[in-house]
């Protein structure tokens, strides 16, 4: 049998002794000077760091992204071209949960994906559904609050939840998804993942090419009831993580078939809808989807927390020939999801093994918090910029072309021209009768011990979807 290491302290020097403290006589009090056992206590205090405010329960794994089709006319990056094969980590979430909440609650599923290209991270960081909740980032805090403990009572309010939702048509799109079969999946390997944001793709030439990213699951769609869920959570409040974890074990290695909508830049100026308005989806019919490649995951992580707890996901990093677009939720998150990595693990996240790019990195990044790596400018003088001192220079061939969709600066009412119905009610027509009573049975039990006003409120925002919609959910809470 191989002789097993040396247990030292975190600097360094042997442990003789890891089973007693040193105290004065066999019945004295501790001694200041145990360093070894001060060490052990002080680390154990800081074991835990800030649960994510949003997504906090989350299950992950590694893989690969492989190109498959040609779509190099609407993107230069070498991570997209024909035959690429980029190393990739994905998470996967409940919104709502913390992180001891059960896996198996009905909630949108966060899809994140991280590329590890040749030029950098790139990180897609979307949801199991292609729109959302709402589309001004003004309105994101409120809403999540909404889905969060009660002030008082610090429990889940059903009242927050449906009193935002009826005061906010644009919100229906996603209510639907939520409350039909696609809003309890009963593993991440059987969703769908999304971009869910439009983005931008950019070529040599220097053409842009609105874009939207899906990635669809070859496991097939499986979903749980309400009530299969609640005997499921009796049985095991970890389920997404065991099926995850144990396929991968197996070597049962979940795909999914990636795919993206494209519309030229100058077509978003004319399109009936908003493009950039994350409540709302681009029809299949004008932007067919296009096969791009597939996506596996293929190992676990070998230790949860170094790997998927610290992995930090944000818009704001992008590669040459993929860019971000006017949508307002993810300029927010540009800044926001980087904002909160800084706060939760420190000024230099990026530098953690999970997060660190596989190119070569340099900046001026100077100091703070978990700087364990100097500067990295590439010269041990130059710390400032521009310098003479040999530090990294720009790179101006990787610059993407300007937007050309721009206006007068204001604060732009959301709800003026916006169509939230249509959408919806495209949706709703799309279920056979026995997915159209499983959505109300689904939204009549979440209206559950709601203040009759907020009900009447949102059941005529579904007679406005459609009657069928309205008339459904009222039986449902009637019965």
């Amino acid at each position: 049998m191989k002789k097993p290491p040396e247990l030292t302290t975190t600097a360094g020097a042997p442990v003789p002794d890891n089973q007693n403290s040193v105290t004065a006589g066999p019945q004295g009090p501790l001694l200041l000077q145990d360093y070894q056992l001060i060490e052990k206590l002080a680390h154990q205090n800081r074991e835990r760091i800030p649960e994510r405010p949003v997504h906090a329960k989350g299950w992950g794994a590694r893989g690969t992204l492989k190109i498959t089709g040609d779509i190099s006319k609407y993107t230069c990056a070498k991570a997209l071209q024909p035959g690429a094969e980029t190393p990739m980590i994905a998470r996967f979430s409940t919104v709502a949960g913390e992180l001891g909440a059960a896996d198996a609650e009905r909630d949108v599923r966060g899809f994140a994906l991280k590329f590890y290209t040749e030029e950098g991270n790139w990180d897609l960081v979307g949801n199991n559904t292609p729109v959302f909740f709402v589309r001004d980032p003004y309105k994101f805090p409120d809403f999540i609050h909404t889905q969060k403990r009660h002030p008082k009572t610090n429990l889940r309010s059903k009242t927050a939840m449906w009193d935002f939702w009826s005061l906010s048509p644009e919100s229906l799109h996603q209510v639907t998804i939520l409350m039909s079969d696609r809003g309890l999946p009963i593993s991440p390997m059987h969703m769908n993942g999304y971009g869910s944001h439009t983005y931008s793709l950019w070529n040599e030439q220097g053409q842009r090419y609105w874009v939207k990213f899906h990635f669809k699951t070859q496991q097939g769609h499986k979903h749980f009831t309400n009530a299969e869920a609640v005997e499921v959570v009796g049985r095991s409040r970890e389920t997404s993580q065991e099926m995850l974890y144990g396929a991968i074990e197996k070597g049962e290695y979940p795909r999914w078939t990636f795919q993206i909508q494209i519309m030229p830049e100058e077509e978003a100026v004319n399109t009936s809808f908003n493009p950039f308005d994350l409540t709302k989806v681009w029809p299949h019919k004008d932007y067919p989807p296009i096969d791009v490649g597939v996506l596996e995951l293929s190992s676990n992580p070998e230790n949860y927390f170094a790997e998927i707890e610290q992995l930090a996901f944000a818009p704001s990093n992008v590669v040459p020939g993929v860019s971000w677009s006017p949508d307002k939720m993810l300029q927010s998150r540009i800044f926001s999801y980087a904002d909160a990595h800084r706060y939760r693990l420190g000024t230099h996240y990026e530098a953690l093994p999970v997060n660190a790019p596989r190119c070569p990195v340099h900046h001026y990044h100077k100091d703070g918090k978990m700087n364990f790596f100097g500067h990295k400018s590439g010269s041990k003088d130059a710390y400032y910029e521009p310098n003479s001192m040999g530090g990294a220079v720009e790179r101006p061939s990787c610059k993407e072309p300007p937007l050309k969709i721009s206006g007068d600066a204001d604060r732009y009412d959301h709800r003026e021209g916006n169509d939230d119905f249509s959408q919806p009610r495209a949706l709703f027509e799309l279920f056979d009768q026995g997915q159209k009573e499983r959505l109300f049975s689904n939204i009549a039990e979440a209206m559950e011990g709601v203040p009759k006003e907020i009900v009447e409120r949102q059941l005529a925002l579904f007679d406005k979807v459609h009657p069928e919609y309205g008339q459904g959910v009222r039986k449902a809470l009637d019965n």
